[in-house]
This record gives C-alpha cells, sequence and structure tokens, in this order.
C-alpha cells in the first residue's frame, strides 16, 4: 500500500484544486451515506485534478462524472467511494483486479487501501496516460495491462476482489471465473438505460450471493482493443 509522494503544493493546491475543495468534496460524501473512514481518507488526499485534463481542473472535486476522452469519463467521486468501501466491507483483499483502468483513477485509490492492483485497460492511450500517473504517484504496488478487459488477467488469478467500471448486461464468466472462491465483485451491470450496481461474494463452495447496491450510470463494457 502508498502513500502519495507528493509535494507541498500538491497537498496545498490553489484554488479549486486546494485542500479546502478536496474536504468539501469528503463532505458531501459523507452527506451522501459514504462511511468508511479508510476510504474518505484516501479521497481527500488522492489528487484527483491529476487524472483529467487540466482544462477541467476547476471541476476537479466536484461530486461528478468527467469526460477524460476517447468517450469515456472519470467516475463520480461517489461511485468511486461506494464501489471501493463495498470492496473493503467483509475486510482488506490481497489482490484486487480492475476491470476499465480509464484514467487510472479507481485504481490509485484501491492502490492505498490494498496490498496489490492489477488493472487492464483496452485503449492503448488512456492506459499510457494512466501508466505516467502512477509513476509520477509513486504506485508500487500497481500492475496494468493493455488487453481485451472482458479477458480478465487470468495468469495472475485467482483474485480476492474484481472491479468493474464498464458496464455489461451479465458478469463475463472469463471474469467471474478468476474470483477467488470467497472474493468479492462489484460491478454496475444493466443496459446503457438502465443500471444498477451489485455485489457478488463468494461462499467458499463455488456460489455466489448477489446484492444490489443502488442505481448507477457507466460507460457500456467492451471486448477487444482499441
Amino acid at each position: 500500500m502508498n502513500v502519495y509522494p507528493m509535494s507541498a503544493a500538491d497537498l496545498k493546491g490553489e484554488g479549486m484544486t486546494s485542500q479546502r475543495a478536496r474536504d468539501r468534496l469528503v463532505a458531501s460524501l459523507k452527506e451522501e451515506g459514504i462511511r468508511d473512514l479508510r476510504v474518505i481518507d484516501v479521497i481527500r488526499n488522492t489528487p484527483r485534478h491529476h487524472f483529467i485534463d487540466q482544462a477541467l481542473h476547476s471541476r476537479a472535486y466536484e461530486n461528478t462524472a468527467l469526460p477524460i476522452g476517447h468517450g469515456q469519463t472519470i467516475s463520480q467521486p461517489w461511485v468511486v467511494a461506494r464501489m471501493t468501501e463495498a470492496l473493503l466491507e467483509f475486510g482488506i483483499p490481497q489482490k484486487v483486479l480492475e476491470i476499465g483502468t480509464g484514467s487510472g483513477y479507481q485504481a490509485a485509490v484501491l492502490a492505498s487501501l490494498v496490498p496489490q492492483v492489477f488493472t487492464v485497460e483496452r485503449i492503448e492511450e488512456l492506459l499510457r496516460q494512466a501508466r505516467r500517473r502512477f509513476r509520477q504517484l509513486g504506485l508500487t504496488n500497481l500492475r496494468s495491462r493493455y488487453d481485451d478487459g472482458k479477458l480478465g488477467w487470468p495468469d495472475e488469478a485467482p483474485f480476492d476482489a474484481i472491479i468493474l467500471t464498464a458496464a455489461g448486461d451479465t458478469i463475463p464468466t472469463r471474469i467471474l471465473d478468476q474470483l477467488s472462491p470467497t472474493g468479492v465483485l462489484v460491478a454496475p451491470v444493466g443496459s446503457p438505460s438502465r443500471q444498477t450496481l451489485i455485489r457478488m461474494r463468494g461462499d467458499g463452495q463455488g456460489d455466489f450471493t448477489q446484492e444490489e447496491l443502488g442505481a448507477v450510470s457507466f460507460v457500456p463494457l467492451l471486448g477487444g482493443i482499441g
């Protein structure tokens, strides 16, 4: 797990990227039901403005999704916090797989909370940018891969937890097969017009319980590489 080696300027920030702006964001997350203090602390200290274009820095600590190019978005902070919280509720997973690196923000949040993060991205330019951010933040417990996310990362399976940051009608079987028998999976499921965040938890005997965590809106889960 990592403590970001940020400079004093990173920590303090200016204007809409200042610590005061981050504190306002965290206050809004608490008001909307985020309770895990570990997650709240990481959201407060993760420089979200590093994960978006400079032209959008003034909106970095708004509780909203923002475009990152290639038809993709950086998720709303509440969604990142809720998915992370749901992943950690039953204990700290040692090894987490993320499907859909995007800007790298969700992976960076996870890397401050769990020992190992593996993240897969199908759009090469987005992964290149995310890798640069990971290096700048000194994230040494995070590995990334350019590949079809629907294939997961079988060479590193099984994973104690899996998180998907794009929505499909169902969870791909090849991804579910990479979850450990007692693992936790958090993902949006549904059509573009109606999606639900779900959590699946293995019972150790090959069966999974599933619960709904609320309505969400994500980009579609696509196969192949772009």
